[in-house]
């Protein structure tokens, strides 16, 4: 499928609102606190009992017995729902752990119960009189390192990837690596936490809810409380920050709707935030170990990329080796992935699932690799550029400037003041250092379906399920409908997160803004078909501008088009087998200089360049944003970031926002993006990809590597916390 029509064919290429720096059109109400988020819809449900949750205080076993006396008697307690009240649950699908346990026990904090009272406060207070005996299993796994030689190899799409002879290249390469890396479990740590208002008309259930996927989560809810999905309604009309975490159902949810039928009246859940840690999912911690060999030229002959994660039973692994896959030509290649049980909480997807953590490994491999061959870190990665997909050499790339992205970001971060020798440029106590990064994140087009109305005073509404997690989705579906329609942004109105609304792709796997928009655009070119005929205009030479049709000598108005009703346009994109043709990935480049304290081993951000080639972007100042939040977050991940386990007990002990730490505003003083000028004609009709993803990939080596220029402390084992960078400082004295 291609979708390369030329400007003034492709509405869309116009550019005249598309493309264009726009101010989020929702954001006057998240500013004035009007728009209404999962736990906020007082009006619509005004007497809403609250449900508070209670967590398995073990890991692994089981409940022996469950004493619910004082709860029940407690002041202001209407119902309390466990697994026995609750009745037969299916599984979702989509999620390893039963959301509701009892009586076996699949991970700390697993939900055991949920009290439901009249007040918060009379539900949070009756929770803790909830008592349980537990019979904990003394069998628990706990630790990758432990777990590792008994890991599995993972099957599917992240199976075993074999090309060449590795073993024999990598022998004979005259200039190798051969080091492992760590990274830690990471939490998703959004700004709002799990939360939903359930209610039940009959047997009819609506949820207000925080999700990013809404048809998923209706297909799951309707399959664990094993319910027709036509029964389910789900709305999520703004959602506040999910990065993945929210692309399943979760334990809100479903103990909301049972406790909402088992009280006969609506029930408020928010998840308290020292359970989100362990309740509910995060990205899993990797051990990576990579063998690059070169030929003294600098072109790479061999490339091994091994990872190993861990899962409950059924869970799936942190897909480290994707990155690896497709980045770097070598012809000699092995990509395999490990997948060991452990009886932590469940691992799943998180922002760039996959490649945001084996992007680090790979990265700093290549760092090392070039200093060994005495080359450039930026030229090395120009040299091993590869113009087809290494792993499926028959199949191009839709779009891959990586060499434009390393060479635009040299020039504009001034790389060639860099010093080659580590620990020699200074700035007072301070050692300074730049590192840089090559990214690449996978851009898939997904099935989308929008519905757009056009009114008889002229304004136009688009209704779709998508989700806007803090992406701009808003904005950018509005662009696209006043694009193709030829109004202004004042005229469109757009409504999202409604089931009742048309299936669109959803927020993930930075396939959201590109399948969205494209949804929309379908459903426009429906509408603008319907309005030529409706004026005896020929939609084929129709031209919509200023709220006005013309072709084929004809002129006439929108309102005159919807003067005896409303004109309406629906219609789904699908995208075929479009991804078995071209591998559609985004690519980038990242620059950071850092500052090490030489007597203290702090690490300071001084300064952060993205580059990003992803074909057309919809909204310069949305994207922006998105990989400027995208940057700080892969940063934390190799400065601050981590869930700590303890080993005794299988929990996360860190599970707080004052112990998990996070980057904030003054821990990055300055942040730039450049956009490279980029159209893909084979992505969408929108010639788009996604950047949400691709600004995180890459950057937490780039922080590393110049960490290492900085100070000449090679850090493998990540977050890069001060008393690892003092352990190598001495040598500086």
């Amino acid at each position: 499928m291609k979708f390369d029509t030329p400007a003034g064919t492709n509405p869309i290429d116009q550019g005249k609102v598309i493309g264009k720096p726009t101010h989020r059109i929702e954001g006057p109400l998240k500013t004035t606190g009007k728009a209404t988020y999962a736990a906020e819809w007082h009006a619509d449900v005004p007497n809403a009992a609250h449900g508070n949750i209670v967590g398995a205080a073990i890991a692994k076993g089981r409940i022996k017995s469950m004493d619910l006396s004082a709860a029940k008697a407690a002041a202001g307690v209407i119902t309390i729902v466990t697994a026995d009240s609750a009745g037969a649950l299916d599984k979702a699908g989509r999620n390893t752990a039963k959301l509701l346990g009892g009586p076996e026990i699949q991970h700390y904090h697993q939900a055991v119960a949920l009290v439901v009272a009249q007040t918060f406060e009379q539900a949070v207070a009756a929770s803790h009189l909830v008592r349980i005996d537990y019979d904990r299993a003394d069998d628990g796994k706990f630790v990758l390192a432990d777990a590792r030689d008994a890991a599995k190899p993972v099957q599917g799409r992240a199976a075993d990837q074999l090309l060449g002879d590795f073993e024999g290249a990598f022998a004979a390469a005259p200039v190798k690596v051969d080091a492992t890396y760590t990274t830690a479990d990471h939490a998703h740590a959004m700004m709002e936490p799990y939360a939903t208002i359930a209610s039940w008309e009959g047997d009819k259930l609506t949820l207000r809810t925080s999700n990013q996927m809404i048809d998923w989560c209706r297909m799951d809810v309707a399959r664990t409380l094993k319910i027709p999905k036509a029964n389910v309604r789900v709305l999520s009309p703004y959602v506040g920050g999910g990065f993945g975490g929210k692309l399943w159902l979760r334990t809100d949810a479903v103990l909301a709707a049972l406790g909402a039928r088992q009280a006969g009246r609506p029930v408020k859940v928010v998840m308290q935030r020292e359970l989100m840690f362990n309740n509910s999912v995060h990205r899993h911690a990797t051990i990576q170990k990579l063998r690059i060999g070169a030929g003294k030229d600098g072109r790479i002959t061999a490339l091994d990329h091994e990872g190993w994660s861990g899962n409950l039973p059924g869970g799936g692994s942190e897909n480290a080796v994707n990155a690896s896959r497709s980045m770097y030509a070598g012809a000699n290649r092995m990509m395999r992935n490990r997948l060991a049980l452990l009886d932590l909480p469940e691992g799943n997807a998180m922002r760039a699932p996959g490649e945001a953590v084996g992007s680090i490994a790979l990265e700093v491999a290549m760092d090392e690799l070039a200093e060994k061959l005495g080359m450039d870190p930026v030229a090395f990665r120009v040299l091993n550029d590869s113009q087809v997909d290494p792993a499926h050499p028959e199949k191009s790339f839709s779009l891959r400037k990586m060499i434009e992205c390393l060479q635009v970001g040299a020039k504009a971060f001034g790389w060639n003041k860099r010093s080659a020798k580590p620990g020699t440029r200074r700035d007072g106590q301070w050692l300074i250092g730049m590192g840089v990064a090559a990214a690449l994140r996978d851009s898939p087009a997904m099935t989308s379906g929008a519905r757009v109305r056009l009114s008889a005073d002229g304004r136009v509404t688009v209704e779709t399920d998508m989700t806007d997690i803090g992406t701009g989705s808003y904005t950018i579906i509005a662009q696209t409908a006043a694009e193709m329609l030829g109004v202004g942004l004042d005229k469109v109105s757009v409504k999202l997160g409604d089931s009742d609304f048309p299936v669109s792709s959803g927020s993930g796997g930075q396939w959201g803004a590109n399948s969205s928009t494209s949804g929309v655009y379908a459903a426009c070119v429906k509408l603008r078909e319907a309005v030529a005929a409706k004026l005896g205009i020929d939609p084929a030479t129709a031209t919509f501008a200023g709220g006005k049709v013309s072709g084929g000598g004809k002129n006439a108005t929108l309102t005159q088009a919807a003067a005896d009703g409303e004109v309406l346009g629906e219609d789904t994109i699908k995208f075929g087998g479009i991804r078995d043709q071209t591998h559609q990935s985004a690519f980038g480049a990242h620059f950071v200089e850092v500052g090490v304290d030489s007597f203290t081993g702090e690490i300071r951000l001084r300064r952060m360049l993205a580059v990003c080639s992803a074909g057309r972007i919809l909204n310069p100042t949305s994207a922006r944003s998105q990989v400027i939040g995208a940057m700080t977050m892969g940063a934390g991940a190799v400065l601050s970031e981590e869930l700590v386990v303890d080993p005794r007990f299988g929990h996360f002990v860190n599970h707080d926002l004052a112990q998990y730490e996070v980057l904030v505003h003054a821990d990055v003083p300055h942040q730039e993006v450049i956009f490279l000028p980029d159209l893909d004609p084979a992505s969408s009709p929108m010639k788009a990809h996604g950047v949400g993803e691709l600004g995180i990939c890459g950057v937490g080596g780039a922080v590393a590597n110049a960490v290492y220029n900085a100070t000449g402390v090679r850090l493998r084992e990540f977050p890069m916390t001060v008393d690892k960078v003092l352990a190598g400082l001495p040598e500086l004295a």
